[in-house]
């Protein structure tokens, strides 16, 4: 009996073939080789093509399948799990009217504001949990405003998830969860949020209807079973953010338990079992994946948008056309705490939900053209990385959440030691890391959504520790320096702005 989980990210499309009986990996496969674009047509804006994803998740399925020789008849069920917060607007046809607009996309920012104030500023936190911002539903506005005739042809919107979910059984749903973070949920009275729909005038019926996040949501139509080389009503069993659905592949599912990733972005998500928020909305709640009405979870996400990205862009723009991730990890390693006074900020992805929705992009600070040398940079990325989701976690602690443990896989940016050893050493956390990542967190959560799995424990019966990072209680003074430069160049930047 064999699981399939789909991680639909930005840079690209990662699928896990699973074991459901010994929850070993069978086989996965990524694709593109190079990293989606994001289709930048003016400064802030951060588009992709759904049907890029839809072709990718075919590639990556296709190897899959390549390697593992399996039979697909024994696939029983698919999990997927998204980049959070996009916009795909469909037709009648269920075609996409233009590009997603996704998460990292800052043109809907004024409109959030607006709704805010308008509003007002306690009541969306008390009802939304969140400020409108520029989530998924102001995004959907900004459509409203300046693309009337794409406005009026949306039989549909969706997240990219309910778009994959959509292409493989034909069928229109969403979750609460996703509802939630397209600010659109009313945590107080626990339904749609009439209020907000109301001012940015949005028809409820352009929403999906929603589905339990753990339940049958659909069967791989005919269609799709053949553009995937599978078999026709496997059934999709689950469907979650990739944030909360980080959490979930990390068995991060009750209060006081915390996860992390460091993707394209970087997360810190804590759960809690009351309603919470940050009174100028800095990070942000939502439904946890195993929230019930008698026994709620929430959500607190932290994001910086700039995390992986910025690695990403050293790679493909400063160095060479053999150097990888691991050559640039060893050339950091090679330069002291501090980077000998260089300092990056690394918000270059969009307005940053830690400084108030401000784009104040990234920056280099203290460049010595007679002292730094490219591994300088390669350090000073990863350190400012490191003081921005520090920076952050701080309004956490602000909110009484309490960080003391983190559990992350053992993938992207948390492959790198310096990274590890900065980021447990600048926090005072310990840090976990696991042997999964978000498309196995997907199959299990397809696991549990067709009942193979009784409860969450069977479910993570396969999942182990693979590493400890302890603090650096010897390298603590030097960060304390190298952080505080650090804040002093972000405090003069956001003073500028």
């Amino acid at each position: 009996m064999l699981l399939l989980g789909y991680d639909i990210g930005t840079s690209s499309i990662k699928a896990t073939l699973m074991d459901a009986q010994t929850q070993q990996v069978l086989a996965s496969a990524t694709a593109p080789d190079k990293e989606m674009e994001i289709i930048a047509a003016q400064v802030g804006w951060a588009e992709q093509h759904p049907q890029t994803w839809w072709d990718n998740v075919k590639t990556a399925t296709g190897r899959i399948l390549a390697t593992a020789r399996i039979d697909v008849a024994d696939i029983q069920a698919i999990g997927i799990t998204y980049q959070m917060h996009g916009l795909v607007t469909v037709d009648a046809n269920m075609q996409p009217l233009r590009p997603a607009i996704i998460w990292c996309d800052s043109r809907a920012v004024k409109i959030g504001n607006e709704a805010a104030e308008a509003v007002g500023r306690q009541k969306c936190l008390e009802q939304l949990l969140n400020f409108p911002g520029n989530f998924t539903a102001t995004k959907l506005k900004w459509v409203m405003e300046n693309e009337p005739d794409v406005y009026t042809r949306i039989h549909k919107i969706m997240l990219p998830g309910d778009y994959i979910a959509m292409m493989m059984t034909g069928d229109a749903v969403t979750t609460t969860s996703g509802l939630s973070e397209a600010i659109l949920w009313n945590f107080k009275d626990n339904r749609l949020s009439k209020m907000l729909l109301d001012y940015l005038e949005i028809s409820p019926d352009l929403l999906c209807e929603p589905v339990d996040t753990f339940s049958v949501q659909g069967k791989l139509t005919q269609k799709a079973a053949d553009q995937l080389g599978l078999k026709a009503g496997i059934k999709v069993a689950y469907r979650a953010g990739d944030q909360p659905n980080n959490a979930f592949s990390l068995n991060v599912l009750n209060p006081g338990e915390v996860a992390a990733t460091a993707g394209t972005s970087g997360v810190v998500y804590g759960i809690g079992a009351k309603p919470n928020y940050d009174a100028k909305s800095r990070v942000n709640t939502f439904i946890h994946v195993n929230h019930q009405a008698g026994d709620p979870r929430y959500g607190v996400l932290l994001c910086i948008g700039g995390t992986g990205i910025l690695n990403s862009w050293l790679k493909h723009n400063v160095m060479g056309a053999g150097d990888d991730y691991d050559r640039m990890n060893e050339l950091a390693e090679k330069v002291s705490v501090g980077s000998d006074g260089l300092v990056i900020l690394p918000y270059g992805n969009g307005a940053e939900r830690t400084l108030e929705n401000r784009d104040v992009f990234a920056s280099f600070n203290g460049l010595n053209f007679n002292l730094h040398k490219k591994a300088h940079l390669l350090r000073a990325a990863q350190e400012g990385i490191v003081f921005a989701l520090n920076y952050g976690l701080q309004i956490m602690h602000a909110m009484d959440i309490e960080v003391k443990t983190i559990r992350a896989g053992n993938a992207n940016m948390f492959l790198s030691p310096l990274f590890g050893r900065a980021f447990a050493t600048v926090t005072g956390a310990v840090v976990e890391l696991y042997n999964t990542d978000g498309s196995q967190g997907a199959a299990r959560g397809a696991g549990v959504g067709i009942g193979i799995y009784k409860d969450f424990t069977e479910a993570f019966g396969g999942l182990s520790k693979i590493k400890t990072i302890e603090p650096d209680t010897r390298l603590k003074p030097q960060y304390a320096e190298a952080y505080r430069r650090w804040t002093d160049v972000l405090a003069q930047k956001l003073g500028g702005t």
